[in-house]
């Protein structure tokens, strides 16, 4: 059994969408980031940067239980435990994992930065809202060339798609119309298809309010952020 402590945003979704693919046997807990769940000791000791997802296998590599945080981290652990969702020779396996660490050291990070300051921050700063507006452009040119050329990102549906898909849904907050980029709407509507998909996102999904409080905002874009742990 995998104890999944996570919340509705597009990291958690991702490691969702993973279990889903694989029928894996997981119990998923709720950690609240706009009521500070992530601060709490117990989450802290399985996940030291205080962010969500992370996980507690009992059935670890060794037979004894592992915790991991960092989703990119986790999907390839799941990937390497079920034998799935990664190629399996070595040339296909670094396309993947290349298309994993675009997203965890690229995508994610740029979009982030745009859903602040286009929809989040207090102030709209317009330097930054046309900078990473840019930005988001610019990335989803990157990926409109790459499945241009392939299906999935590493030619067959892998961890790669599960990582960068979920950071997708919110395209139109972004200043994205997929329109403008037909090789991303073409694998958008494939991978949103799956049925996998469609259950991993759906995950605790009840749990997220329609809109942050200016409460959710301070917890996690104030001082409590950044106070010494």
């Amino acid at each position: 059994m995998i104890d999944l402590y996570t919340w509705p945003t597009p990291n958690g979704h991702k490691v969702h969408i993973m279990l889903e693919e694989c029928a894996l046997a997981y119990s998923a807990h709720a950690v609240d980031i706009g009521a500070g769940d992530q601060f709490k000791p117990d989450f802290l000791k399985i996940s030291p940067n205080n962010k969500i997802p992370a996980i507690v296998d009992s059935d670890g590599p060794d037979g004894k239980p592992i915790s991991l945080f960092e989703s990119g981290a986790i999907l390839i652990y799941l990937a390497g435990k079920t034998g799935r969702f990664l190629p399996n020779d070595v040339r296909g396996k670094y396309v993947a994992l290349q298309w994993l660490m675009f997203q965890m050291g690229g995508l994610g990070p740029m979009l982030g930065q745009a859903h602040h300051f286009r929809i989040y921050a207090p102030e709209k700063v317009e330097y930054a809202i046309n900078r990473y507006t840019n930005e988001a452009k610019r990335l989803y040119g990157v990926m409109d060339r790459r499945l241009g050329e392939a299906q999935h990102f590493a030619g067959e549906y892998s961890i790669a798609d599960m990582a960068i898909y979920p950071w997708t849904r919110s395209h139109a907050n972004q200043g994205i119309d997929l329109a403008d980029y037909p090789n991303v709407k073409r694998w958008y509507d494939a991978v949103e298809a799956r049925p996998a998909v469609q259950r991993g996102v759906k995950v605790l999904a009840d749990h997220r309010k329609p809109q942050m409080s200016d409460k959710d905002k301070e917890t996690l874009f104030g001082s409590k952020q950044y106070a010494k742990r």
